[in-house]
């Protein structure tokens, strides 16, 4: 059985890096080869959604050079994949909040997500200075400012269940992950899809990031496939 959704926490770059004794940038310079190979593997599996949780909200306090560099890899990582996007028939598509990201940076998001919008075989998920948290408040917020505009306009059954709530998530439109992957042998969520991953397997290795190519990824989907999942009810 081939999972409709995988998300992957890609964790361990810095750590590579060091292990090399090489400053912690360059681990994320290669994990973007294993980004590249994750999707190649996605395409041949046909699998339809691939999210990777890239930067959290929680990373912005890290140091800036660190910051400023994660920031040039992206764009020249967006940048550089749209042949590849163009050819593999990949959709692409970057969630999380926009404020603090450059704005050259923004340009370039939406300029490669209307290129790729028809594109149907994968759509590849970016998340991008996302927390779960800000996703469940922004829902909030949204679904607040829908009851008030409903109530003024006489409409006082405006009420609120899983299905509509989901509609207010960053994510709506998108399949629940059916697998969650983290690397680098960390065994926590680390505030990422919270609503979203409430019957998701996990599945954790001690592969670090830089490591994590087609075998890596092929092991886990062959754990994924000995797992009964069974949502909370009796088989």
């Amino acid at each position: 059985m081939i999972p409709v959704h995988v998300t992957i926490i890609m964790d361990g770059n810095g750590r590579w890096a060091q292990q090399q004794g090489k400053e912690r940038l360059f681990g994320h310079n290669v994990g973007a080869e294993s980004v590249r190979a994750c999707c190649e593997f996605a395409v041949e599996k046909g699998i339809k959604f691939l999210s990777l949780f890239a930067f959290s909200e929680e990373n912005w306090d890290r140091p800036m050079s660190e910051i400023e560099g994660l920031m040039t890899l992206m764009l020249d990582s967006i940048l550089g994949e749209r042949e590849t996007f163009r050819k593999n028939n990949i959709r692409f598509r970057v969630i999380g909040d926009r404020s603090k990201l450059p704005e050259k940076l923004i340009a370039n998001i939406d300029e490669v997500q209307k290129e790729t919008e028809d594109n149907k075989v994968l759509t590849l998920i970016i998340m991008l200075s996302y927390s779960g948290k800000w996703d469940i408040i922004q829902a909030a917020k949204k679904y607040a400012a829908d009851v008030i505009l409903a109530n003024k306009n006489g409409n006082e059954n405006f009420k609120l269940d899983n299905d509509l709530f989901s509609s207010y998530l960053s994510t709506c439109g998108i399949p629940d992950p059916d697998l969650l992957i983290r690397t680098s042998g960390e065994q926590r969520l680390s505030n990422y899809m919270l609503w979203q991953c409430a019957y998701t397997e996990f599945y954790y290795t001690e592969v670090l990031w830089p490591d994590f190519r087609k075998n890596e990824f092929q092991i886990a989907l062959e754990c994924f496939n000995n797992r009964e999942r069974r949502y909370g009810k009796i088989k």
